[in-house]
């Protein structure tokens, strides 16, 4: 019967949306609101009908974007208001980033606050005048009446406001070419790094406010600088976030893989969407915290991790999927969440292990009798409590979770967002490939240059540049700058664990691609849209660093390393230039310039080449990894073949030498992992 209702429904009402590839545009589809997606057709239409258009913005996970559609875009008698007096236009922000950049810029100039879904009303010009995020749909249809009789009654007054916001958000993120300082120096951070410190909830980690995100590139820097000061106290605070996040019910206890965020202090309740980006992001994180740690618990959130991505989030081509709803049969975290009885049925004897291991208490209740799995205690603590070996306790809660997860993959399964996009792709390459450094497994190589072909192949354009979507057997949407700057660095990041110039080659190729059609001279930044696209009401760059860092600071990272590898001084002198650009911006909230604060480290700190030349390259490469060493770039040769200038002389027939040099002077050459870890640490 459901399913009979469901068609009735399509039947009666089809917009335009039915012909898009977005999982999000085809949620909309069947709404009796007449959706049109973002294009000329839809401009035009406004243009044409003289009327506003309405801009809402959301994605497929997005837990209040489907319940503001049930509220209001569902109801045909909300829909008739919206269709009579606005052109509607619905925009995937994952497909469309640079749409949803300068609108969300527009709404926070309005409202000091942003969010999705994202609702923006703007001129048949497509300048924005009122916005705001989620509301109730007595509010919603309030809000239709009033902008419709404010633009019929008063259009001038909207005209006059929109374009002086247009004007302000062209100019919110204006930044100024400053001199390059002969030397960068870590006092840049003081500060901004104080005024974070003063922020760290000392007892479940991360900052002492909710929600709570886990933003992996602001751990990354509280690590490295932890590393270079040896502050011994910053370290044991992103160890703590570290802990209690693997803990929380933010991560998934039974099925690896992290949610986006968490919506109370202790990370306990999740908002229930998981997005590859985080997970991407986090298995770099964990990987690299393990280098320092050697703490088991992070290599078990890597491996599960990544095993969720392969299990849930892969596509036979080799290309990663984006999402996983928060929503399933209409509930948030109905698919993930757990009723007592329903645990002590299926477990039989071994309830007690889990009650204790998950927290089915008070510790882990949270609404309508249901349980968030999650953890408080290390292992060895259950195990004694138990009665039990280490060894075997661990065995037998492995074989509860395994029986846990095929009963769950039995439900009503979360919505997944299947279309591909390039940049979180390469996130998570970079991710495999710093699993694969720590842990030696080549499974996680062989995955990672698995997709990093797939966007070579698919995603690479006639041209030379990048497409920044795919979807069954289709790449379209013209690559935006985080495209380009995360694939270079994914890219790097492959040739330096496996030696294969092709991938250093190709993000040479890619860099000098983006600089073409991205860079702008005046103010030494990239723009996020290429001069190819469309216009907007405003061309805008990504500075900030936030749940996954600026396209900015991520491509001048690796136009640096570009220079050195192929000592290519212009190249170094733009990424400076970069960086300089952004420092004076440190002191205002240095957790927003967390990836910037990293670039800093590389160029203010010994920053050493380490070229690793033989036959057995490959393996210590890995060796070297086995210790936690930030400040290090890699290159090196399986054969005497040599095209990277720092190279040339470096290779010993029948012997695998380890060179460590900084700005083109070498120690003395060794032959093993540890004499070279010893000359970086020294």
């Amino acid at each position: 019967m459901p399913q009979q209702q469901s068609s009735e429904k399509e039947s009666k009402n089809t917009n335009l949306l039915i012909n898009e590839s977005s999982p999000y545009l085809l949620q909309h589809a069947h709404n009796p609101v007449n959706w049109m997606p973002w294009g000329d057709e839809a401009l035009e239409k406004a243009k044409k009908e003289n009327k506003p258009i309405l801009i809402s913005i959301g994605y497929s996970a997005c837990h209040w974007c489907h319940v503001m559609e049930h509220e209001s875009f569902e109801d045909s008698a909300v829909a008739e208001l919206m269709n009579k007096n606005f052109i509607c236009i619905k925009v995937d922000r994952e497909e469309r980033p640079d749409i949803d950049q300068v609108y969300m810029n527009a709404v926070q100039l309005m409202t000091g606050r942003g969010g999705w879904p994202l609702n923006c009303f703007a001129t048949p010009e497509g300048k924005p005048f009122y916005g705001g995020t989620y509301f109730p749909k007595e509010n919603w249809i309030e809000l239709l009446k009033k902008l419709n009789n404010l633009y019929t009654n008063e259009p001038q007054k909207v005209i006059e406001y929109a374009n002086k916001l247009s004007l302000g958000v062209r100019e919110s993120e204006l930044i100024e070419k400053v001199e390059i300082k002969s030397k960068f120096s870590l006092d840049s951070l003081s500060k901004g790094l104080e005024n974070w410190r003063s922020a760290f909830d000392k007892k479940d980690g991360g900052n002492n406010q909710a929600p709570k995100f886990p933003i992996p590139n602001n751990y990354e820097f509280l690590l490295n600088y932890a590393f270079h000061k040896e502050d011994k106290l910053l370290e044991e605070q992103v160890f703590l976030t570290l802990d209690k996040m693997a803990f929380g019910g933010i991560y998934d206890q039974i099925g690896g893989g992290f949610s986006r965020y968490s919506t109370d202090m202790k990370w306990k309740v999740p908002h229930f969407e998981k997005m590859l980006y985080d997970n991407a992001q986090l298995v770099s994180l964990y990987s690299k915290a393990y280098q320092k740690s050697k703490n088991p618990l992070y290599q078990q959130i890597v491996d599960e991790t990544i095993t969720f991505v392969i299990r849930e989030l892969t596509d036979p081509s080799g290309a990663f999927y984006s999402a996983l709803d928060a929503d399933s049969e209409g509930e948030e975290g109905k698919f993930y969440v757990w009723q007592k009885e329903e645990l002590k049925n299926l477990l039989g004897k071994d309830y007690e292990l889990a009650k204790d291991y998950f927290n089915i208490n008070s510790t882990g209740l949270w609404e309508h009798g249901n349980y968030i799995l999650l953890r408080n205690k290390k292992n060895i603590e259950l195990a004694k409590s138990a009665d039990l070996s280490l060894e075997e306790y661990e065995k037998q809660i492995e074989e509860i979770k395994s029986k846990l997860l095929k009963v769950r993959d039995k439900r009503v399964r979360p919505g997944l967002d299947d279309k591909t996009l390039t940049s979180w792709n390469a996130l998570m390459i970079s991710g495999l490939v710093d699993a694969y450094l720590t842990f030696g497994n080549s499974d996680y190589l062989q995955t990672a240059e698995s997709n990093a072909e797939f966007l070579l192949k698919q995603q690479r354009k006639k041209d030379g540049g990048l497409w920044h979507n795919y979807k069954s057997g289709k790449s379209n949407i013209n690559g935006y700058l985080e495209d380009y700057s995360f694939t270079i660095d994914a890219f790097i990041k492959l040739y330096e664990a496996s030696l294969n110039e092709k991938w250093l080659i190709s993000a040479k190729d890619l860099f000098e691609y983006a600089t073409t059609h991205f860079y702008d001279e005046e103010s030494g930044l990239f723009y996020f849209t290429s001069n190819e696209d469309p216009e907007l009401f405003a061309r805008k760059k990504e500075l900030t660093d936030n749940v996954i860092p600026a396209s900015n600071s991520s491509i001048a990272r690796s136009a640096y390393r570009l220079g050195i590898y192929f000592d290519n001084a212009e190249y170094k002198d733009l990424s400076k230039q970069m960086l300089a650009n952004m420092i004076p911006l440190f002191n205002t909230y240095l957790p927003s310039y967390s990836n910037w604060a990293n670039f800093l480290m590389e160029v203010a700190q010994p920053y050493y080449e380490v070229a690793v030349c033989g036959v057995e390259a490959p393996q210590k490469i890995v060796s070297l990894h086995q210790k936690f060493t930030p400040n290090k770039l890699i290159m090196g040769l399986k054969t005497d073949k040599e095209s990277i200038p720092l190279l040339e002389g470096k290779w010993t027939e029948g012997q695998t030498t380890i060179y460590v040099c900084e700005n083109k002077v070498c120690q003395l050459p060794v032959t093993s992992a540890e004499e070279a870890l010893k000359q970086l640490l020294n």
